[in-house]
């Protein structure tokens, strides 16, 4: 957290700490929801971890202040969101009463909370297969578009199908959230997040193209932005 901002940013460790008290014992007999509230704990805490590994390997700023105009702008609503997305399955999971309960059906219902266990699981392997993007990306990994640095171009392990495989598995993250929780706050969320992700993705593309030239024209064509494309895997 930094002085006069009323949020924690999102790679901060302590913002993640702050939503991930333990809940009350009743509430942890939901335990898709408590699973979920875990991951995304742990997502959170594992951009945080990142940026302290990543200051240490290259003595440079990974991007928490961006430089862009347009990325800042998304910081101002990337920050509460990011509070949002951890605060409402945390609130929701304690039962605080602060944000709307579950409905009937995701609480009740057979069919659906076989769909809210996929939901957990997929979210689990969406953190697992982002730490692995994590590792991959070592050093080069940033948080925003610096316009006078290079990194490397990546186009192997995950990234070989997908340009983006870090903003997919958000995601899907957040999509197995909205369905584990399906709340009018959270579809929001969600929604927002989705819109987020592919203006930054369209963003980081135009730059990475501005960088790299043919080398990344030619990734464009044989990648897909969030899933792979059809011709590329049959090939």
């Amino acid at each position: 957290m930094r002085g006069g901002d009323p949020f924690p940013r999102p790679g901060d460790p302590v913002f993640a700490i702050i939503a991930c008290r333990k809940p009350p014992s009743n509430a942890m007999q939901d335990l898709p929801l408590a699973v979920l509230t875990a991951t995304i704990c742990a997502y959170w805490l594992g951009v945080g971890v990142m940026i302290v590994r990543v200051r240490r390997m290259t003595r440079k700023d990974v991007g928490i202040v961006p430089e862009q105009r347009l990325e800042r702008f998304m910081w101002l609503v990337w920050v509460p969101l990011v509070a949002a997305w951890i605060f409402v399955p945390w609130s929701t999971l304690a039962r605080t009463g602060a944000v709307p309960a579950l409905p009937d059906f995701a609480a009740r219902e057979p069919a659906y909370m076989a769909l809210r266990w996929l939901a957990a699981i997929a979210g689990a392997i969406s953190l697992g297969a982002t730490i692995q993007c994590w590792a991959r990306m070592g050093g080069d990994w940033r948080m925003d578009v610096r316009s006078n640095e290079r990194t490397d171009l990546i186009t192997d392990g995950l990234f070989a199908r997908i340009r983006h495989p870090i903003y997919a598995f958000s995601i899907l993250l957040m999509l197995c959230s909205a369905t584990i929780v399906p709340t009018a706050p959270m579809l929001a969320i969600a929604a927002v997040h989705v819109v987020l992700m592919n203006i930054k993705a369209r963003n980081e593309e135009r730059h990475l193209l501005a960088v790299h030239g043919d080398a990344y024209a030619q990734y464009l064509r044989r990648t897909g932005r969030f899933v792979p494309r059809r011709r590329a895997a049959a090939e």
